[in-house]
């Protein structure tokens, strides 16, 4: 009420102000207190929630002493405004107009809304940043009409629309624009707009949605330094007389659909030191001229449809550090005059078809990172310098033709953390001192031909997550020494021959998360102390030789039977056969082998007689003895749990009971009143006196039985219940317990930040119930289910799904996740996306559920500490099973990717066969390899999709589950690209290199 009151109070001074100014013959006594007034009424409409504003107080007679605030020492006047990352919510006011004097206004990383007011009568204003907030609306023509003196313009990463305005040529002295990260749209007519402002020195228009192709004219941009046009959806050739800006030093064009060859012009370009034109569909051979830019630093022409041999004019780019040609069509041989680059620290020619050796020279350089995986390279692998061993910190030459041994100079490089050797022909050795890599987090020896055994001592770093010997000629024993990887988290030993027991030692890895061992010769018992390891997710040790009962862990007790089939005498009710056990022999206890032990020798004269006494007169327990008395102990522990249980229900209904006596006997003055027990409606106008939702608050468990029960996930059971206006059916999520959710205070904070997601394919919070015993999530109910019951588990007779309705479940969910991931304050990650929390309307529209929830079940929503939700198995990005690292945006990319690969396909993530385990990602990029992707895509939709359109969409789901989390896009870039796939632009050729 006081913040209503103030408000009012500053807009009538603001308003009689104005007044007097405008009759007043003595304007400059009245001019001093504009500056005041003008910030009182700003601060009226603005949300402070840590008080940074405080010092703001309207009874002072000049405001240079508050805070944020500079003025002009001569004249008293506002000069400054910087109210940059105070966590400020509201909206510009028109306060700021009467701020006459003012030069600078920075209000950027706040989360104001609404749309940008104009500053028209401000012709002081030099510098104008209103970037990272929640701004919206279309730019009017008449916020450029008076900025002559403007120099600098950022609105970057806001939600403004529209064309930009073409008044703003007007600000003809502006050398810094940044428009990026909005929804800036409009075909290239505009465009020329920009080639007006001849002072600019940085343009950045990147990742918005503008398109067609770019006009010529920007060459008399003569002081341009910075030109970056990433992520938008312009085509055609690239503008030619970009080269005939003399100072630029950064060009970024990636991400867009420009065609054709490079242009000669771009050799040009002396200063140029960053040049990134990936991720387009450019055709023709490497520049040969490619020499005479030798100020570049970083080039990277990847992920498009470049081709012929790489020209040994490369070795004269003798400042570069990173150059990335991946995902083209290049061949030859990787010249070896790239040794000349003595900078580079990173060489990424993935996805080529490269032939011939590496050249030694390359591993003389300090490089730290070299990546010529999915060539066909040939040879040995160079055995590297002392430089190379100091720098290098990932490796991956995997899926070539590469043999000979593996240079024992592996373990020498001492800052090596990823190492990738899989899928070539080595036919030699585990490589010795692999055990010296301190810092090795990665090692994937998958299919190499190997042999010999299992090194020892190949954990002692400590440091290794992820170990991969799977599909080699490796035999004897797991040994022992495994257990010492204590940080390890995937442990893979599939399809070797190897044999004996599986080792105690394995105990020790209580990080561990996917343990495979199937297709080997392991016999023996199962250990008992597996199932200790409360982390495992997966498990296989199909066809083997193993016998016995399994350990008690919850995942040995969930197998399937493609995970223990092709056993000996495992016992299973799942598996037919046998049930085998290692039996020990009968328990002899002798009540006179104790104290008498010389009288009964003197008494038996011979073994037989002393035996036979001893088990006469002994007691004999046998194995269905013990079972007896342990079945006896349980029931007596039921028993008892079972009355504490009553006793407890019977306490928390009374308590139910009272806490909601007296609800809806009035209405509440404050929205925000927190009592508990109370049913808290936050989207609806439900009335809270509805008949409906006083019997579901008197007794909300009578409403959540089985009847009424319409699913279940990580976070608890969902029911429906009809607290609708109108009595209609709301979706009820009953949460599962949680230290975060046992609080009122924190509960309502995290529910009411989640509620303010609203978006078309978002599934809306309506509300909360909260009591110390039970936690609900009111939510809207979407009546047409999952996209798991329609994709996976629907009827023989229902009719697939088709591929338009896909593509718009694809769509939705990417808008979905981009708002989260770009528009919510604070940022969401989903975190468990997949297919059961994909809600259909009758359209098949998607909404996105469970989103922002693990910030409730967890004590910190963005680490992966908790389990709970690492169950959706396939779904995972691979980091997180590596490295206990923080939960981020490109997680959600990972499961994003798979789920559009299951819906193309109509094939789950994870497949078990009778003989091998099929992952999706893995089975759709190798048919893409070979050419045959097509073989992939599900039957049922039979010819009604059009493959300019699938295939496309097949290849950025690759790029989304790229093993690497920097590769993939952003939910903001997926989206655009996905509206590219579909616009008239022709898409047929696009990411064929992913």
């Amino acid at each position: 009420m006081e913040d209503h009151k103030r408000k009012a109070t500053s807009v009538t001074l603001f308003l009689a102000m104005t007044l007097i100014s405008l009759t007043n013959g003595d304007i400059n006594s009245i001019q001093l207190n504009d500056d005041v007034l003008g910030l009182i009424v700003f601060k009226s409409d603005l949300h402070d929630p840590s008080s940074h504003l405080k010092s703001w107080n309207e009874d002072d007679a000049s405001p240079c002493s508050w805070s944020y605030v500079k003025c002009n020492p001569k004249t008293s006047r506002v000069t400054e405004l910087s109210l940059s990352g105070l966590g400020l919510t509201g909206k510009i006011s028109r306060g700021i107009q009467k701020l006459q004097h003012l030069k600078t206004l920075s209000l950027s990383n706040n989360n104001l809304t609404g749309s940008i007011m104009s500053l028209s009568n401000n012709n002081n204003l030099q510098k104008l940043d209103l970037s990272h907030n929640n701004l919206s609306g279309t730019l009017s023509d008449d916020l450029f009409t008076n900025c002559s003196s403007l120099t600098y313009l950022s609105l970057s990463h806001n939600h403004l629309e529209g064309q930009i305005p073409s008044t703003l040529f007007r600000c003809s002295v502006l050398n810094t624009l940044n428009l990026s990260s909005n929804r800036f749209s409009g075909n290239p007519s505009f465009v020329s707009v920009f080639w007006k402002l001849e002072r600019l020195r940085a343009l950045d228009l990147s990742f918005n949605t503008l398109s067609g192709t770019l006009p010529l004219g920007i060459h008399s941009l003569h002081s341009l330094k910075v030109l970056q046009l990433q992520g938008n959806q312009f085509s055609g050739p690239l503008p030619s007389d970009i080269g005939l800006c003399p100072h630029l030093n950064r060009v970024d064009l990636s991400f867009n659909s420009f065609s054709g060859e490079v242009p000669v012009t771009f050799q040009r370009l002396k200063s140029l030191n960053h040049l990134d034109l990936s991720k387009n569909l450019l055709s023709g051979g490497f520049p040969v001229w490619i020499g005479d830019m030798t100020g570049l630093v970083h080039l990277d022409f990847s992920q498009n449809e470049l081709t012929g041999a790489l020209p040994s004019s490369i070795g004269s780019l003798r400042s570069l550090k990173v150059i990335i040609l991946s995902g083209n069509k290049f061949s030859g041989e990787i010249p070896e005059s790239l040794e000349s680059c003595k900078e580079l620290e990173s060489v990424q020619l993935k996805g080529n078809s490269f032939v011939g050796s590496i050249p030694n020279g390359l591993f003389n350089l300090g490089l730290q990172e070299i990546d010529f995986s999915g060539n066909g390279l040939t040879g040995l692998v160079p055995r590297g310098s002392s430089r190379l061993f100091e720098s290098l910190v990932t490796l991956d030459l995997s899926h070539n033709s590469l043999t000979g041994n593996i240079p024992s100079e592996v373990g020498m490089f001492s800052n090596l953390r990823y190492l990738n050797l899989s899928w070539n022909k080595f036919n030699t050795r585990v490589p010795p001192k692999i055990e010296f890599l301190q810092n090795l987090t990665v090692l994937d020896l998958r299919n190499c031909e190997l042999i010999g055994l299992v090194p020892a001592d190949i954990c002692e770093s400590q440091s290794l997550q992820i170990l991969q010997l799977d599909g080699n000629s490796l035999t004897g024993s797991i040994p022992d020494g495994i257990g010492n990887c204590s940080s390890l988290k995937l442990l893979s030993l599939s399809h070797n021959n190897l044999t004996g027991p599986i080792p105690k030692s394995l105990s020790k890895l209580q990080d561990l998360e996917i343990l495979k061992l199937e297709a080997n010769k392991l016999s023996g018992e199962i250990p008992k102390e597996l199932g200790g390891l409360h982390n495992l997710l997966l498990v296989n040790i199909s066809f083997n030789r193993l016998i016995g009962r399994l350990p008690n862990g919850e995942v040995f007790q969930s197998l399937d039977k493609s995970a223990l089939q092709g056993n000996l005498g495992i016992c299973s009710p799942l598996l037919k056969g046998p049930c085998r056990m290692n039996v020990s022999k009968p328990i002899f206890i002798d009540p006179n082998s104790y104290g008498n032990r010389n009288n009964n020798e003197g008494r038996h004269g011979n073994r037989t007689s002393s035996g036979s006494s001893k088990y006469h007169n002994g007691m004999f327990l046998s194995v269905s003895v013990v079972v007896a008395i342990s079945a006896v102990i349980l029931i007596f522990l039921g028993v008892i749990i079972v009355t504490l249980l009553n006793a407890s229900v019977r306490r928390k209904l009374a308590f139910v009971d009272n806490a909601l006596e007296s609800i809806f006997s009035g209405s509440s003055k404050s929205g925000r009143s927190l009592v508990a027990g109370k049913l808290v409606m936050l989207n609806s106008r439900t009335s809270r006196s509805s008949s409906s939702s006083q019997e579901f608050a008197r007794n909300p468990e009578s409403h959540l039985n089985k009847a009424s029960r319409i699913g279940e996930g990580v976070f608890g059971a969902v029911y429906k219940a009809p607290l609708g206006e109108q009595g209609r059916n709301l979706a009820v999520k009953k949460l599962v317990p949680s230290p975060i959710i046992e609080n009122l205070e924190d509960f309502d904070r995290e529910v009411r930040i989640l509620a303010k997601a609203k978006h078309p394919n978002l599934v809306l919070i309506k509300g909360y119930y909260w009591t110390p015993e039970m936690q609900l999530l009111v939510s809207e109910y979407i009546p047409n289910g999952n996209l798991q019951s329609k994709l996976h588990e629907k009827e023989p007779s229902t009719p697939p799904l088709s591929w338009d309705a896909r593509y718009r479940i694809i769509l939705g969910t990417a808008k979905g996740l981009a708002y989260l991931h770009h528009t919510c304050r604070p940022t969401t990650i989903h975190f468990n996306l997949k297919p059961s929390n994909i809600l259909l309307d009758e359209k098949h529209n998607p909404k996105i559920s469970d989103f922002g929830l693990s910030r409730l079940v967890t004590q910190d929503g963005n680490t992966t500490s908790n389990n709970r939700f690492q169950n959706a198995l396939g779904y995972v990005a691979p980091e997180l099973e590596c490295q206990n690292l923080r939960v981020n945006e490109k997680c959600d990319v990972y499961g994003f990717g798979v789920l559009i690969l299951e819906l193309v396909t109509g094939r789950r993530p994870v497949e078990y066969g009778e003989d091998s385990v099929v992952i999706l990602t893995d089975h759709v990029r190798v048919m893409l390899e070979q050419g045959n992707v097509l073989e992939c895509i599900d039957p049922t939709m039979e010819d009604e999709y059009s493959e300019d359109e699938v295939l496309p969409v097949v290849k950025l789901a690759l790029v989304c589950t790229s093993q690497i989390p920097s590769n993939r896009p952003t939910m903001a870039e997926i989206v655009q690209i996905l509206q590219v796939i579909t616009s008239p632009v022709p898409p047929h050729r696009m990411l064929d290199t992913f």
